[in-house]
């Protein structure tokens, strides 16, 4: 207790810190740590229109293809086991590379593969490079960048996301699946030179004791002329204290004080992933033919919308705040689930089945650019702002091995939710979207405009 007061009192000596400039190394090496998100999105949005085709070539049944398409989530689940720890002991540059690595390898085994032993393995090896991505990302963007542009520069992870996401959906239309592999792969090779010139984060840094390189890092963050002195001495503030719990053990995060955090921490990638995402991400090609919508026209208006909407995300996320966006997009998904439940309960009803393919379009449309203004990215970005030093590396590894672990059920049991009943797998869907809303307006706080310690004295008071 006695460090938590010391770390408040001399956190009310700096938090007057003055607006920091958003200098051209800051824009440039945000770019670098997110381009690797978008292999990310091609991974998601891979399976989308190539199922039928992969499972003609390799002669796949249904059951070994949603095994194929969940093996890059189920990949995910290890790589984010050792997600925080790899960032904390190596750094995050160091684990990003390790991430290329592993992407790059799965997509030449996806690319090349002759059966389904090395489809699988390849698509599991991009699992492992996007789950060590999907921590490390949000919290170095987060961990480098000020406070006023937190928002906005954490976001653009879901950014270039979407724009895997978008040419996933819009080549796959064209290419074959194994030229498809191998877009996934030039983003980890701009990453892996990329990363070579930017600094690594001030915050670990100052955690290995690097005090000099902590200052170095921030002056080239901020500019030549900004004064660092303030925000420095908050760092190593927060470090010191953060060191002062250095040994604890995965049980000292469910303590009392830590409850609240690890709630919404939890909570939050639960709900995305079970909110439907998994399905209409993955096999958006396969719902459009099952509500009779021309499939190939539905994913090419996705793949030139999603881009533009992440756009409004990143723009009204400083704006409006965390709380306020995540709502409105939980709120648009639900009503985009419960347009998609009507749309397939009608399809064989007589008079009113042809609404069937026009609600299946909306609903589909109105799904993904919902998701991308707000659950896709929020939860990521509270992830990285809430928890403190001292349990980041525990916390951050929990919370992304739930999202990836509920994401790997999700994407294997959808297309069977498909054949028990289209309407009632949107349906559920649809209630948990409205959960959402009720667990974001009890628990989520607004984080907009603080710095990362004073939310941590946020949760203390």
């Amino acid at each position: 207790m006695e460090g938590e007061n010391n770390m408040e009192k001399g956190l009310l000596l700096v938090n007057r810190e003055e607006t920091a400039n958003t200098t051209l190394l800051l824009v440039f090496s945000t770019f670098i740590i997110v381009s690797a998100s978008f292999t990310f999105g091609v991974a998601a949005g891979y399976t989308a229109d190539t199922m039928s085709s992969i499972m003609t070539d390799l002669d796949l049944s249904l059951a070994q293809f949603s095994l194929f398409g969940s093996l890059s989530t189920f990949g995910g689940m290890i790589g984010a086991i050792f997600s925080a720890k790899a960032a904390s002991a190596f750094g995050n540059k160091m684990t990003l590379w390790l991430a290329d690595i592993f992407c790059i390898t799965g997509w030449f085994a996806i690319a090349l593969a002759k059966n389904i032993i090395w489809l699988d393995l390849g698509r599991f090896f991009v699992g492992i490079g996007i789950g060590l991505i999907s921590y490390v990302v949000p919290v170095y963007v987060a961990e480098i960048t000020p406070k006023h542009v937190r928002g906005a520069f954490t976001f653009s992870n879901q950014l270039l996301q979407n724009c895997g996401v978008a040419i996933a959906y819009y080549f796959g239309n064209f290419l074959s699946w194994r030229s498809l592999a191998f877009i996934g792969i030039i983003p980890c090779g701009i990453q892996v030179i990329g990363l070579f010139f930017i600094p690594e984060s001030p915050r670990w840094l100052a955690k290995k004791g690097r005090d000099k390189e902590v200052e170095d890092a921030l002056q080239k963050l901020r500019g030549k002329r900004y004064d660092i002195v303030l925000e420095t001495r908050e760092i190593k503030i927060s470090v010191e204290v953060s060191k002062q719990n250095s040994n604890m053990g995965i049980r000292s995060l469910f303590r009392k004080r830590y409850a609240h955090q690890l709630t919404i921490g939890i909570g939050l990638m639960l709900l995305q992933q079970l909110c439907g995402t998994a399905g209409i991400g993955s096999y958006g090609s396969t719902l459009f033919k099952l509500g009779g919508f021309p499939a190939r026209i539905g994913m090419t208006v996705l793949s030139l919308i999603v881009v533009p909407k992440s756009f409004m995300g990143l723009i009204l996320v400083d704006r409006w705040g965390r709380r306020p966006l995540l709502m409105t997009s939980a709120f648009g998904l639900c009503l985009s689930c419960i347009l998609l439940a009507v749309a397939f309960g009608v399809k064989d009803v007589p008079d009113i089945e042809k609404i069937s393919p026009i609600f299946t379009f909306i609903g589909i449309l109105s799904f993904t650019m919902m998701f991308a203004v707000g659950m896709g990215a929020l939860p990521w970005i509270i992830m990285s702002e809430i928890f403190p030093m001292d349990i980041k590396v525990l916390a951050g590894s929990l919370v992304t091995i739930a999202n990836w672990f509920t994401g790997w059920i999700a994407n294997y049991c959808f297309n069977f939710m498909l054949v028990w009943s289209p309407t009632g797998t949107f349906i559920l869907s649809g209630i948990i979207c409205g959960v959402a809303i009720v667990f974001t307006w009890c628990l989520v706080p607004e984080t907009r405009g603080l710095t990362l310690e004073e939310i941590q004295l946020s949760f203390a008071n």
